[in-house]
């Protein structure tokens, strides 16, 4: 049981990242009309093609409920069939197979998936230090009666980066670890960065020396193993085969998907070296009956260099407790024998919130359809996509085929 792969996406568009300081500030309905209309410009088709949308819920500013309902009166379209996603960095995943499964279900035939991350502007009586102050938690719940805010944050684990720090260590224990392995991570794909204008880091290329010098943030991620938060947005177009054929480039056929949500807090992990990701790629590669030898590329989810090696040993591409050999053994650029996160990665590109995820998923696209210019692979029919939300809680993964 699972997909047939009739559902494809055939257009996108993304907004360039931005320091929050600097980009502009749009309402989210604007965000959402403005990327819906260069992904449907990217597709060749218009907004009365579209009979369906998925939307994030979370941190969308002009409504808390009923969220679908106003951005498709704002876009004057009528829906088939509409949802919310709230799975955090795997959102953007999990958006692209919920769309393909309607409309292989013949729910609908088009299919807008939005997340709007720049900044909206604050009305007179909204407080602009809420953002920095929500971040200090990060994921985390302060709510009364979350087990988090009553177990977790009151002992220091709050924000992301000493959950990641805590998963780097457990696995060190238990299998060593190779600072300059990790290191190369974030060289390789900032190699990648420089082919690619619109990253973050475009003209700041990176040495092993570099990110293992830069400052200690949570022992043993360095600042420059962590990403950058950005201003940014992204849209995707996903049609079933019918309309597929009738769009400006090669669409990308969603053959394979799995997704596993594990736990909310890593302090209720089983194992916190095996992430949800092992689940959700075995059923992934499983419903597209491949292997993950056959992939031309994998766009892995990296909002920390602890998220790469254990995606890498979970989706099945090395065997476990080999993560960080494997990484110092292959070329993971564009130019190499491992094509790993072309476009950058977040840790280059930057990471535009629950959006962040969407650039893994553009980049495959961008590659299938041969349009990734510098950084385009020479061969590029197969690719593997990754989503994770939460502190390495909810994984998703994705098989995407060119048609």
């Amino acid at each position: 049981m699972g997909l047939r792969g009739d559902a494809a996406i055939v257009g996108a568009a993304q907004y360039k990242p931005e320091k929050y300081a600097t980009a502009p500030q749009m309402f989210h309905l604007e965000q959402v009309a403005d990327l819906a209309s260069r992904a449907l410009e990217d597709a060749g088709l218009k907004a009365s093609d579209l009979d369906g949308l998925v939307i994030n819920g979370p941190q969308f500013h002009e409504a808390s409920v009923f969220v679908p309902a106003m951005a498709a009166e704002y876009l004057g379209i009528e829906l088939n069939f509409a949802e919310v996603v709230d799975l955090g960095g795997c959102t953007p995943v999990g958006m692209i197979w919920r769309a393909a499964a309607a409309i292989e279900m013949g729910q609908c035939e088009a299919v807008l998936c939005v997340i709007p991350m720049r900044m909206a502007p604050f009305g007179p009586s909204e407080d602009p230090a809420w953002m920095a102050r929500a971040m200090r938690f990060g994921g985390h719940s302060t709510a009364y009666g979350a087990p988090e805010a009553e177990f977790d944050l009151p002992y220091g684990h709050m924000g992301q980066n000493t959950g990641y720090a805590m998963i780097a260590q457990r696995y060190a224990a238990q299998y060593g670890y190779d600072p300059e392995a990790m290191a190369k991570i974030c060289v390789d794909q900032r190699t990648n960065a420089q082919a690619n204008p619109d990253a973050m880091f475009y003209g700041k290329p990176l040495t092993v020396e570099d990110v293992l010098g830069s400052k200690m943030v949570a022992d043993p991620l360095h600042v420059l193993e962590i990403v950058m938060p950005v201003a940014g947005g992204a849209a995707v177009i996903v049609t079933s085969r019918d309309v597929a054929k009738r769009t400006k480039h090669r669409p990308a056929y969603v053959k394979g998907f799995g997704e596993r949500l594990s736990f909310k807090s890593p302090s209720y992990a089983n194992d916190m070296t095996v992430t949800p990701v092992a689940a959700a790629a075995k059923r992934a590669f499983e419903m597209a009956g491949v292997k993950p030898q056959d992939m031309d590329a994998a766009q892995i989810y990296d909002c920390y260099t602890i998220t790469v090696l254990l995606s890498l040993e979970d989706a099945g591409f090395c065997p476990k407790g080999e993560g960080m050999r494997f990484i110092k053994e292959n070329d993971l650029t564009f130019k190499g024998n491992f094509p790993l996160n072309t476009h950058g990665g977040q840790l280059s590109f930057g990471q535009a919130g629950s959006a962040g995820g969407f650039s893994q998923v553009i980049e495959a696209y961008t590659q299938i359809a041969g349009r990734a210019d510098a950084r385009q692979l020479k061969r590029c029919d197969q690719v593997f996509v990754s989503g994770t939300g939460g502190v390495m809680s909810e994984q998703g993964a994705l098989i995407l085929q060119g048609g």
